[in-house]
């Protein structure tokens, strides 16, 4: 008989329904493997396992009762610590903040809350979000399970880390270039980046750039769009919301769809810095193409060239917020190098400046779509790079770690800039058990069509025993 753990979240939420299984057993069950398994892999930065206890009796208390059940009722999950759950305290990931705990939960967890979903705890970030590694200075970096001496991305990476551990069964992450792919990739899992304005909550239309969505990271693409249907159920007041094409569970289960499909490594970043894939990453794209042809679709070679003014800009955008987040002089030598300098760098912009970077991201927009429109997805590598080593950013100055950082993960910004969903499928393993995956980006507002090419992948290569190195 299968571990709890090992159940995917839509068993065990069949599992509660039915019950042959409670939401305190499952609580306790995911609180030991976190006991004994975050010491070494650091995905956790506060467990809150007295309130995820107490809030697991009461959703079985509620079921007893008779009442109605919510659609996450009671499914563990963790949360970012760059949002803020009702009595823990909020970090932020940075040193140079205080300690503050929070006296409300933050619009989606207020959400996942209401779905019936139990936190048991904050995972680990890079400070602000702000890289694709979750490393800082106020806790032990995440490290990636397929091997600890690897990181597990970012800036979703404890949350990644925490689902392929098996510590909790999915999680809502957050991506405003590349923060829930990224990990996923790193991790072995599927990860999903909705269009803009999907998500209510985290609809990519609250900061200047427009980059930062929600999105689900799980072990399938079934449990990424249960999780998806439940961030979705709120009312959206934006003008620009993204159609409506849920249940997105519906369009995995039924998997249909053949599509033209134009494949790309070109990246926007190539203007800057030296792109190119390592073996382990062109071994995954390869697969991942092979899988794509071998499930029926048409992959076609996509020639994509992108404005050479893009660095420049994503950058100006992407760290404007930091020339006024609210850090005190004295608190400064707190930050990381790469924090301080991007902060020091973007106080020292003008208006003038983040406006003309604002305009060519928009015409980067257009212009960008306006190519994919030839084809109903692009598949990209999702990442230029195998995982990398704890501290293989860190140990070098900023910029040096900026440009690995666009070398490690060339392909995922663009999404963010774009508006566009984009999933993140692993397809490859490689000789040292390291998983690699490719990404596809879809038209606007195509979400369910990426998750049901993900649910065919995934078909495939379990029936094919998954291509390895």
């Amino acid at each position: 008989m299968s571990e709890l753990h090992e159940l995917t979240a839509l068993q065990q939420r069949d599992a509660l329904r039915s019950g042959e299984l409670n939401a305190r057993e499952l609580t306790g069950h995911y609180l030991d493997r976190i006991g004994a398994l975050n010491p070494t892999l650091g995905a956790f930065i506060t467990v809150t396992a007295e309130t995820a206890l107490a809030e697991a009796a009461a959703a079985d208390q509620r079921q007893v009762s008779g009442d109605e059940l919510s659609p996450l009722h009671g499914l563990p999950l963790a949360h970012k610590d760059l949002a803020d759950v009702v009595g823990v305290v909020t970090t932020h990931g940075s040193a140079a903040l205080d300690r503050a705990v929070a006296l409300s939960d933050s619009p989606l967890v207020s959400v996942l809350r209401r779905a019936g979903a139990i936190s048991l705890g904050k995972t680990q970030v890079p400070e602000f979000g702000l890289s694709c590694y979750s490393e800082n200075l106020i806790a032990p970096p995440s490290r990636n399970p397929l091997d600890p001496a690897l990181s597990s991305g970012g800036s979703s990476g404890g949350s990644a880390a925490a689902v392929a551990a098996g510590m909790i069964p999915f999680a809502p992450g957050t991506d405003g270039g590349g923060s829930v792919r990224i990990p996923a990739a790193a991790t072995g899992l599927i990860g999903l980046k909705p269009n803009r304005g999907r998500v209510p909550s985290g609809s990519g239309q609250s900061d200047l750039g427009q980059f930062v969505v929600a999105g689900p990271l799980a072990r399938t693409t079934a449990d990424a769009a249960l999780l998806l249907d439940a961030m979705v159920d709120e009312p959206n007041y934006h003008a620009t919301s993204a159609a409506a094409h849920g249940p997105f569970l519906d369009a995995v289960l039924r998997a249909e769809g053949r599509y033209r499909i134009g494949v790309s490594t070109a990246s926007p970043f190539a203007e800057a810095f030296p792109i190119a894939l390592d073996d382990n990453a062109q071994g995954g794209f390869e697969a991942g193409l092979k899988a794509l042809t071998a499930v029926g679709h048409d992959v076609i070679e996509a020639d994509l060239r992108y404005d050479g003014r893009y660095h420049e800009a994503f950058q100006t955008v992407w760290t404007a917020g930091l020339a006024v987040a609210r850090i005190p002089a004295s608190r400064e030598p707190d930050l990381t190098t790469l924090t301080r300098t991007l902060r020091r760098r973007a106080q020292e912009r003008t208006a003038t400046d983040l406006a003309a970077a604002v305009d060519i991201l928009r015409q980067f927009e257009q212009d960008t779509i306006e190519q994919y429109a030839a084809f109903d997805m692009i598949a990209t590598p999702a990442l230029g790079m195998s995982p990398r080593p704890i501290g293989w950013y860190t140990d070098a100055d900023a910029d040096t770690d900026y440009m690995r950082q666009c070398q490690y993960s060339p392909y995922t910004s663009m999404v963010n800039v774009c508006g566009l969903p984009a999933i993140s499928v692993p397809v490859f393993t490689t000789a040292a058990g390291l998983s690699m995956s490719i990404q596809l980006i879809g038209q606007p507002s195509a979400e369910a069509s990426l998750l049901a090419v993900s649910a065919q992948l995934e078909e495939h290569l379990r029936g094919n025993q998954n291509p390895s190195g």
